[in-house]
């Protein structure tokens, strides 16, 4: 996982890349769900605010409801992971984000993310 992100205490995580941001699960939370079977994303152009829904994904173990770290537009989807849910079990695989955002969130929602670093510590 990349140092740079920042993660919330349920395990999703904002990344900012080229202006915007990408969003998706901490490597930990996928450990945890096991065998990732489905990915269900949202589509294109739709709109989600900081704690909101955005995403479903289910594993041999459990379906998990995926928030929205931050507020943002969706203005793309990692459709290989929609169409292959398996890729995120794989540890060399990289392209584990889900959607990517466009934002004008302001510093306070940034404010209760953790650093990379500081979530780890979190979840040891």
């Amino acid at each position: 996982m990349d140092e740079n992100m920042l993660c919330t205490k349920t395990h999703e995580y904002v990344l900012e890349k080229d202006g915007n941001y990408e969003v998706g699960i901490t490597d930990y939370a996928i450990d945890q769900l096991g065998d990732i079977v489905f990915v269900e994303l949202p589509e294109v152009g739709s709109e989600f605010a900081k704690n909101e829904v955005f995403a479903t994904i289910e594993s041999v173990k459990a379906a998990s409801e995926i928030y929205m770290p931050i507020s943002g537009k969706v203005v793309e989807i990692n459709e290989e992971i929609v169409d292959s849910p398996e890729l995120l079990n794989d540890e060399n695989y990289e392209n584990k984000w889900f959607i990517k955002i466009e934002t004008g969130a302001d510093q306070v929602e940034f404010a209760d993310l953790l650093d990379y670093s500081d979530y780890k510590e979190e979840i040891a």
